[in-house]
């Protein structure tokens, strides 16, 4: 008797949310089986890689990382050599600067980058800011209006700013807003219902739900991911099924195996390759839990997880 694989069916699927313009446009979501279960049901939209480009790209000093990079000064110059980066579907503008306890720079300044930056790409672009919830708020709105007709998502509204960035970002200027909770199924699905609650359509929502460098309390972003999947695709449950995107650089690259030196621990080998390694292992798994898409740095790194993608996909 030959064998007949059994297929497991959700009433449930994943929203999809469109990212961008033209041909160069990429949808998130779309699934209903969990991650690569090709076996159960083709998977309509692969996982989606991100680049992020941080204006403070230039104190990168990584070996590879300032070789790939090497002549570049401006965002501009960053973003255009990330748009050619094997792999890459989106770019992640990263204000880091703009934290008034760091820098400070102006939200003027970051605006005229975002726009610079949008004129001279074609890939879709997704904006990060420096988790300073008043110059985030000022940021992402006076980007999301000067970026109208980019289709770009913002990251991130929260708890505490969700109604003027939802209101700024996708009400007023019809751009994409991320919900950012910290590794809590329920806080995940409150946050989706008062966005949905200010007015905001499911289709302009995803889902930043936490995420942290593998060895870093992984744990519980791994059972968060696998509790909001089950309950989007098994239980139906429309509050949970936003896309997830999963800003894995941001931790991968702050963690001590990757900014500890070769002099301070020659036993753990050689710093560029422990962080790749990192971020590839912590990308790997945020994909693997039900990530959309994933934040990341280096060439290599990058490479590696689209290889991941295809040969799954």
């Amino acid at each position: 008797m030959s064998f007949v694989p059994k297929t497991q069916a959700f009433s449930g699927k994943i929203n999809t949310v469109t990212l961008g313009t033209g041909d160069k446009a990429v949808t998130l979501g779309g699934q209903n089986v969990l991650p690569f279960y090709t076996f159960d049901a083709p998977i309509e939209h692969a996982p989606k890689i991100g680049v992020e480009i941080s204006d403070t790209a230039k104190e990168w000093n990584t070996p590879a990382l300032a070789a790939f990079y090497a002549g570049c000064e401006t965002m501009v110059d960053f973003a255009k050599k990330a748009e050619t980066m094997p792999g890459a579907d989106f770019l992640v503008l990263h204000f880091e600067s703009a934290d008034p306890n760091g820098a400070d720079r102006s939200v003027e300044d970051c605006v005229a980058d975002a726009k610079a930056v949008a004129e001279a790409v074609t890939m879709p672009i997704v904006i990060m800011g420096c988790k300073n919830a008043e110059k985030d708020g000022q940021l992402f709105s006076k980007i999301s209006e000067a970026l109208q007709g980019k289709n770009i998502l913002v990251m991130s509204a929260r708890e505490e700013d969700y109604k003027t960035v939802g209101a700024s970002v996708a009400l007023a200027y019809g751009q994409k807003v991320g919900a950012e909770t910290a590794d809590d199924i329920n806080l995940a699905k409150q946050l989706n219902i008062m966005m949905k609650g200010l007015g905001v359509a499911p289709a302009s929502i995803v889902m930043n739900i936490g995420t942290a460098a593998v060895g870093y309390g992984y744990e519980y972003v791994a059972s968060t991911l696998d509790r909001i999947r089950a309950a989007a695709l098994a239980q139906s449950d429309a509050d949970l099924q936003m896309p997830i995107v999963a800003p894995t650089s941001t931790d991968t690259w702050g963690v001590k195996e990757s900014v500890a030196t070769i002099e301070d621990a020659p036993e753990w080998g050689d710093q560029e390759e422990r962080a790749i390694g990192m971020e590839i292992a912590t990308a790997a798994a945020n994909l693997t839990g039900g990530a959309d898409a994933v934040i990341m740095r280096h060439p290599a790194a990058i490479a590696t997880i689209k290889q991941f993608i295809t040969e799954l996909v």
